[in-house]
């Protein structure tokens, strides 16, 4: 099974729902690395799957934006889903950076576009607070529109301490997809994907 975790903006959590998916023995592929972070080595750690970064940006922008300012050759869409399709492992994570529509390289390739390549269904990460509703709507419209399927979605740091919005949006976002989850802020936890 190959599922491609989104987001619907930077920051909302990826990583650790990533790596809460994951478990030993499964591979998890993250198709531009911008700025310090290292998001591969935060799952393995986490999860112990086997982690492959395809392309590293010092910046922390947008995949093809980072490249070009760099002077470095983007990782092509299509690149990522044939090394993906050549992994041997019963479960792949792949994780986008930024959200569904952000330029992975400088064609417009888009990490939808990956899943449409790899005809892998979609985990959508939200934040809990203001905003997420709508961001969360326009993604998973986005998944929907590409004929692509939207396993559910997962709040990516749950606060410790919930204001009325983010217990809203717990309620709320049910009618946009089916909720998976929430990651506590600051905690990991794992989770089991939808058959």
């Amino acid at each position: 099974m190959r599922v491609v975790v989104t987001g619907t903006d930077t920051g909302v959590g990826k990583t650790w729902v990533s790596a809460a998916l994951a478990r030993p023995g499964d591979a998890y592929v993250k198709a531009a690395q911008t700025g310090d972070d290292d998001d591969a080595a935060v799952v393995h750690e986490l999860s112990g799957a086997e982690v492959h970064t395809l392309a590293r940006y010092p910046e922390p922008l947008a995949p093809a934006t980072a490249a070009r300012r760099a002077k470095l050759p983007t990782v092509l869409m299509a690149e990522v889903a044939h090394f993906v399709a050549q992994l041997d492992h019963e479960r792949v994570i792949i994780e986008g950076a930024g959200g569904l529509l952000v330029a992975l390289d400088d064609q417009g390739g888009t990490i939808a576009d990956v899943a449409h390549l790899l005809d892998a269904p979609l985990v959508v990460v939200a934040r809990a607070g203001l905003g997420t509703l709508n961001h969360t709507a326009l993604t998973v419209e986005a998944i929907e529109r590409r004929g692509l399927r939207c396993l559910g979605i997962v709040i990516g740091a749950w606060p410790r301490d919930p204001d009325l919005a983010a217990e809203c949006n717990l309620q709320d976002l049910t009618q946009i997809a089916p909720l998976l989850g929430k990651i506590p802020e600051g905690e990991f936890t794992t989770m089991e994907l939808p058959a």
